[in-house]
């Protein structure tokens, strides 16, 4: 890969528009774009707000105009081949007459690829990889389901040192602390999707929302999904008008995340109790856990998790601990985020 300093400099900027505050995480991807002159200054720059807006290669040629001739657009995933709510981005930059295309990520959705093959059957130089590992995280999650036909799964829960999650009569308000629950708000959200089972509905009676540390409500929720075939109240609060909401009526975690796919959700937020919790484990579709530690012990009561069918020490299950963090407060807690082994 052949690229200068100036266009290294542009992919950083590409990134930094991509990741623009209040961009939706989903359902498509975060991208930003630069156009440098034959100088390697910058002659207009653009980015992707959503689903239905313009993307960030339609943005920046906009805001170019005939300026957008002979430039080098840097871009941070493959310019698109298709024809979706927009025009293929490929096509848009042939037309404007580009002479160069820098891109970081290849786009993993065989929908949307062959931007590149486009691009240098129109005569346009293309190089590809620039900072590819930095995009791939920008846009972590969307690439994981568009790769694995699913919603990538995190698991969350809260526990003691004992690893319980609730008192023996049943009481779990509060394991975790005011600022563990304030930054469980924080990564809900970060998801489209939060997933519980009947059971919680019934007993815990969730709102499942999204809400600041005024306990107000933000203006974009995830979806509430129960999982589960039982009938469930419609007076839970689940059911209200605080957000969308759908019964999945399985029980089956490959069921639910398909039906989840197929409303064109990527990321769930796992918050059901030890049984559902279980189900996912050992379905081998959990891809991420945080767990908060309170210092406190109980000596009995709910576990965390379900039965795993684990009889012995060597058969554990073992995730690799990614980030230790205490939060702290009136009541420290500390919160793991771990990834399943090969993940």
């Amino acid at each position: 890969m052949t690229t200068t300093a100036a266009e290294r400099a542009a992919m950083q900027r590409a990134l930094e528009l991509a990741a623009t505050p209040g961009v939706p995480l989903g359902p498509n991807p975060r991208v930003g774009c630069v156009l440098l002159d034959a100088e390697g200054a910058t002659v207009a720059e653009g980015y992707h707000r959503g689903a239905g807006t313009p993307h960030a290669e339609a943005d920046a040629l906009a805001r170019a105009g005939e300026k957008a001739h002979g430039t080098t657009a840097v871009v941070t995933l493959e310019p698109c081949n298709h024809q979706g709510r927009t025009g293929p981005c490929a096509q848009a930059l042939v037309d404007a007459g580009v002479r160069r295309v820098v891109f970081a990520q290849s786009d993993p959705n065989p929908a949307a690829a062959g931007g590149a093959e486009t691009l240098r059957a129109a005569g346009i130089h293309v190089e590809s990889g620039l900072l590819a590992a930095e995009s791939g995280l920008l846009n972590k999650v969307w690439t994981f389901a568009v790769e694995h036909g699913r919603p990538f799964v995190t698991w969350k829960f809260a526990t003691t040192l004992d690893g319980r999650s609730a008192a023996a009569d049943g009481t779990s308000r509060w394991v975790s602390s005011p600022a563990a629950r304030l930054d469980t708000h924080r990564l809900r959200a970060l998801c489209d999707v939060m997933l519980v089972g009947t059971n919680t509905v019934e007993v815990d009676d969730p709102l499942l929302t999204v809400r600041d540390e005024h306990e107000r409500p933000l203006a974009r929720q995830p979806l509430r999904a129960v999982m589960g075939e039982r009938d469930l109240d419609p007076g839970r609060r689940i059911f209200n008008d605080d957000a969308e909401s759908v019964h999945l009526r399985t029980r089956d975690p490959e069921q639910a995340l398909e039906q989840l796919f197929a409303r064109d959700r990527q990321h769930v937020f796992l918050e059901g109790g030890p049984t559902l919790a279980a189900a996912f484990l050992k379905a081998g579709l959990v891809d991420e856990i945080v767990v908060y530690v309170a210092p406190m012990l109980l000596g009995a009561g709910r576990s965390a998790v379900a039965d795993l069918g684990i009889s012995t020490i060597s058969d554990a299950f073992r995730p690799r601990v990614t980030d230790i963090t205490v939060l702290e407060g009136d009541e420290p807690n500390v919160r793991l985020t771990l990834a399943p082994e090969g993940a």
